[in-house]
């Protein structure tokens, strides 16, 4: 993922080498990733914005519908699954299990200290410390206790039977988004997953597979890099749209997404919507001020970009035959989390652990020259990015809960 300038900071670093050493590499890797994309942006041609939407509504009100029913309890460790044969995960590095590490981009962390804490320590290339919210799906619903990366090589029939993680850290609906860090794009997301459909065809039939893709768990989770990033952060579209229009953009192609995956097959269709991005340790450092508070303007951004994803869903969920489009709200859990971290057992929840917190992540983050908090569970973030296995863990299991009783309906 890019890093947004940093406009201002706070804290001094202190004069040892060390220190003045991690200044430097991170300015230069901002500075030259900014490069890259200003390069890239010239090699561009958009078409006209979409015509706007209706004006920002910080507060998305959620549309009445029938009392859903009593949320399923998550499968018990070891138990074998029955509702789900398989889960796909699909979009950015919520959800990317290691994909980047087979292809040419800027976003990598399949290097220490990045997996500390996965299973004998290993960097698998999932941007954090542990396991992250595509594992703990697996984990929950009985599946298996991690998602494998789509192109690891070497995957056997059971881990393709039992489901693949597709997405890729640094990926996003808007197409230009993937571009900028050579991420894999939510279109080859697609094509790779038709891939998969013909794989599992050719050594299972055809009957199976199309049980397994009907039956199975698709969550889709982007956004937060097409608004940190490509509209914020490198402002690439920000001459070309307003905040209303680019919103309505992300949103319909997100809708189109959805239509994908389901004209390939799949009928159980979750949509995560993006977090307070606004508070991200990296938001807080770059536009946050002297005090590093919330950047309100991309808080605001996130929930207009939500209200118009859950509404695009809902339209579509009444067109489409025999099918479950559901869109999971996880922005006011995080805004709880960040709001009331003593609930929650989080003493930190302003820097990341990494580091000095306030930029490092990616080829930031590093054993040779980022030094680490003394007590990971205590901080609500891993890096200035992205959030810590436990808090992971926290937001998983509570969308698990309270979010996919819709996909026991059918």
């Amino acid at each position: 993922m890019l890093h947004d300038r940093v406009v201002s900071r706070s804290y001094s670093l202190s004069s040892s080498k060390l220190s003045r050493c991690v200044l430097f590499l991170s300015l230069s890797y901002i500075f030259f990733v900014q490069m890259y994309a200003s390069a890239n942006r010239l090699q561009q041609v958009r078409k006209p914005g979409p015509t706007p939407g209706p004006n920002p509504c910080p507060s998305p009100e959620p549309k009445p519908g029938p009392s859903p029913r009593p949320a399923p309890t998550p499968t018990p460790p070891g138990a074998r699954n029955t509702t789900f044969p398989a889960i796909f995960a699909f979009g950015d590095s919520i959800v990317d299990t290691g994909n980047n590490n087979y292809i040419l981009t800027l976003v990598r962390a399949n290097f220490l200290p990045y997996g500390m804490n996965f299973p004998h320590g290993v960097p698998t290339g999932r941007f954090c410390n542990g396991k992250i919210p595509s594992d703990f799906i697996a984990e929950f619903l009985g599946i298996k206790p991690v998602l494998p990366p789509y192109l690891r090589p070497g995957l056997t029939r059971e881990d393709l039977l039992t489901g693949v993680s597709f997405a890729s850290g640094g990926s996003g609906y808007d197409p230009l988004t993937p571009i900028e860090v050579r991420a894999i794009p939510m279109s080859d997301q697609l094509t790779y997953f038709q891939e998969y459909i013909e794989k599992v065809k050719g050594f299972a039939g055809k009957e199976k597979a199309e049980h397994i893709i009907s039956k199975s768990l698709a969550i889709v989770i982007a956004g937060s890099d097409d608004l940190a990033n490509t509209y914020y952060g490198t402002h690439t579209e920000e001459f070309l749209y307003d905040i209303d229009s680019y919103t309505s953009f992300m949103a319909t192609s997100a809708a189109s997404f959805a239509m994908q995956l389901y004209e390939s097959g799949a009928r159980k269709i979750g949509f995560i919507g993006v977090s307070p991005i606004g508070c991200i340790p990296i938001q807080r450092t770059a536009r946050g001020g002297l005090h590093r508070k919330c950047a309100d303007e991309v808080n605001v951004a996130a929930q207009l970009f939500n209200s118009k994803l859950s509404t695009s869903l809902h339209s579509m969920a009444e067109t489409l035959k025999n099918a479950t489009l559901v869109y999971i709200d996880i922005y006011s859990l995080f805004t709880h989390m960040i709001q009331n971290p003593e609930e929650y057992g989080f003493d930190e929840i302003d820097k990341g652990c990494c580091g000095t917190g306030l930029i490092e992540l990616g080829p930031l983050c590093n054993q040779f020259t980022s030094l680490l908090c003394n007590n990971v569970s205590s901080y609500m973030f891993w890096d200035s990015y992205h959030p810590t296995e436990r808090a992971y863990r926290i937001l998983t299991k509570k969308f698990v809960e309270d979010d996919l009783s819709p996909f026991y309906d059918k």
